[in-house]
């Protein structure tokens, strides 16, 4: 598996969905359960790491090393300092991280990667990812990127890598839709209640 610098909104969201899937996040619970949901995850974020051989599936070690990897990430992402973010992100790539080296992309065109090691593990290959795209948000866009939700009812986090860097919540459609939902709720008068009679 390859990481390049260029791509750390990719990295940057797999983090923030990485560490979304925590049962301490989720009121549904653990979404990482069994070796089938992180199939399922990688799938969704269309990775295809070079631990998994075509036809494979991850196994229960391959689960676990990821949980771990979770609460390294989170770890990270709570760092209320610029230098121990850069060292402890700086420590995912160094897990199984060689380079960096120039590859040619999918259009032939020359770009910065870090690659893996061969035989590197499926936790130690998104350990590479994510950390070099947390590497390359702090470098590009700044530290104050990585934040907490803004939802008083999630305890998520998520790395804003928008344009204007205004994001407020880990997960738009979900935490942001209750709060608006919630402040539409307090706004409206008691008369427009379903529930009101006068």
């Amino acid at each position: 598996m390859k990481a390049t610098f260029t791509g750390y909104a990719r990295a940057a969201g797999l983090a923030t969905d990485l560490v979304n899937t925590s049962p301490a996040v989720q009121s549904a619970g653990e979404m990482l359960p069994d070796p089938a949901a992180l199939a399922r995850f990688l799938a969704e974020h269309d990775l295809h790491p070079d631990a998994l051989a075509a036809g494979h599936t991850p196994s229960r070690d391959d689960l676990d090393q990821v949980l771990a990897l979770r609460q390294e990430v989170r770890a990270i992402l709570e760092t209320t300092t610029e230098d121990h973010t850069a060292e402890k992100a700086g420590m995912l790539v160094s897990r199984a991280g060689i380079g960096p080296g120039l590859f040619r992309d999918a259009g032939g065109r020359w770009q910065w990667y870090v690659a893996t090691v061969p035989q590197a593990s499926l936790a130690d290959e998104l350990a590479v990812l994510i950390g070099v795209g947390l590497l390359a948000v702090l470098r590009t866009l700044s530290h104050d990127r990585f934040r907490h939700c803004a939802s008083l009812a999630c305890n998520g986090m998520f790395v804003d890598t928008s344009r204007a860097g205004r994001r407020r919540y880990c997960m738009p459609d979900l935490c942001g839709n209750r709060v608006n939902v919630a402040n539409h709720r307090a706004r409206r008068p008691a008369s427009d209640s379903p529930f009101f009679c006068g």
